[in-house]
């Protein structure tokens, strides 16, 4: 599987986010990351719909949300019409996870699980084979800039080998604190996607920054 990277639009200047999106646009990034924060799972609030809808008025990639929030079940159908393509949500935050998994793909969207840093993999065993994606938090959601989470490598390749043995396939996404000194290793522990924000965001060239976050 190529390397994906999904830029976090969270880390845009959304003064100018037309711009922001275009230079998306022009770049070898495959996805836009949307971070959907409520104050309550997590403590910060993000953006909601009619950002979201603004984004897919423009973008030319793919919309990959990740809701921080809880009671997802509430917003499925809503996401699923605003147009994103890959809906995430937090294994922490799901009473019913496979129930909730399955109302994604029913509107039409692949269905992926986050898993904080504190979360084992293990606990996934049950549903990995119902996932199109598993995402794996590298800092403590809710706050970009934070720093990277070390044993973030042990964890995908924990998860990579959870799908072997569930003979499933599954995107491997990782998020939080990604940028050129850990995104090679997080390829070769198994890895398939990267979410990067300030990195991408706040370099001198966004679109050159991107092709080096791709390792290929």
């Amino acid at each position: 599987m190529k390397h994906i990277i999904s830029p976090s639009i969270l880390a845009a200047d959304f003064a100018n986010l037309g711009a922001e999106i275009e230079k998306i646009n022009n770049s070898r990034a495959e996805w836009i990351h949307l971070d959907i924060m409520d104050g309550v799972f997590v403590p910060n609030i993000s953006f909601g719909f009619p950002v979201i809808k603004y984004i897919k008025q423009y973008s030319k990639k793919i919309l990959d949300a990740h809701l921080m929030i809880v009671n997802p079940d509430n917003y499925i159908e809503r996401f699923g019409e605003e147009g994103v393509e890959y809906l995430t949500v937090h294994y922490e935050a799901c009473t019913h996870l496979h129930r909730t998994l399955q109302k994604i793909r029913a509107h039409g969207m692949k269905a992926g699980v986050a898993i904080n840093p504190h979360t084992p993999v293990h606990l996934l065993s049950e549903i990995i084979a119902e996932t199109d994606l598993i995402l794996i938090m590298s800092v403590n959601p809710g706050f970009s800039g934070q720093k990277f989470i070390s044993n973030t490598y042990g964890k995908v390749a924990q998860t990579k080998e959870l799908l072997r043995q569930k003979n499933a396939n599954a995107i491997i996404e990782v998020d939080g604190g990604i940028d050129l000194t850990n995104a090679s290793k997080l390829y070769e522990s198994g890895a398939n996607a990267l979410v990067a924000g300030n990195s991408i965001f706040m370099s001198n060239d966004p679109i050159n920054t991107i092709y080096q976050l791709k390792c290929e």
